[in-house]
């Protein structure tokens, strides 16, 4: 009887080893939401929204929502939001000081809104989001392409 406790208990340590070594060897889609949100946010470029924007807000959620909202001296707020499994491409136009990065989506996947506008509030789909950066070299570019792709990958393959 000792001998199969000890070789049951062998076979239990053995097979949990296995399983945490498996798993830890997998980036999870939480990592890179994380990263992209960071990286996002440390080089947004206030000083190109103008001295009108109050604050800013960018969240990538874990479930892939890419979410910015603008909110403006005078109350306003401009909201846009899409899943990133509609991501088609990152194009980023500027130099390493000051530039733009556009996320263009597959289709009218952009959900654009305003609120508290002296035109009125408007609902709208756009095919792009636009964010503001500065100091930004290539290497973080291409560090935020990569988890973008990541990101993209794993929604797309939980979808299926």
């Amino acid at each position: 009887m000792k001998k199969f406790t000890l070789s049951l208990k062998k076979s239990v340590f053995f097979s949990s080893c296995l399983v945490l070594c498996v798993f830890s060897g997998f980036d999870s889609a939480e990592e890179h939401t994380v990263t992209i949100q960071q990286l996002l946010t440390k080089y947004h470029d206030n000083d190109a929204l103008g001295r009108e924007v109050k604050r800013f807000e960018i969240n990538v959620t874990n479930t892939g929502f890419c979410r910015y909202r603008k909110v403006f001296n005078n109350g306003k707020q401009e909201y846009f939001a899409f899943n990133l499994s509609r991501l088609k491409s990152m194009d980023y136009y500027g130099n390493v000081e000051r530039g733009e990065l556009y996320l263009r989506t597959k289709n009218d996947d952009v959900i654009v809104q305003t609120r508290n506008d002296k035109k009125g509030d408007i609902d709208s789909m756009g095919t792009y989001l636009v964010i503001p950066l500065k100091n930004i070299n290539v290497e973080q570019l291409n560090e935020l392409s990569v988890n973008l792709k990541q990101v993209n990958e794993s929604l797309l393959a939980s979808n299926k």
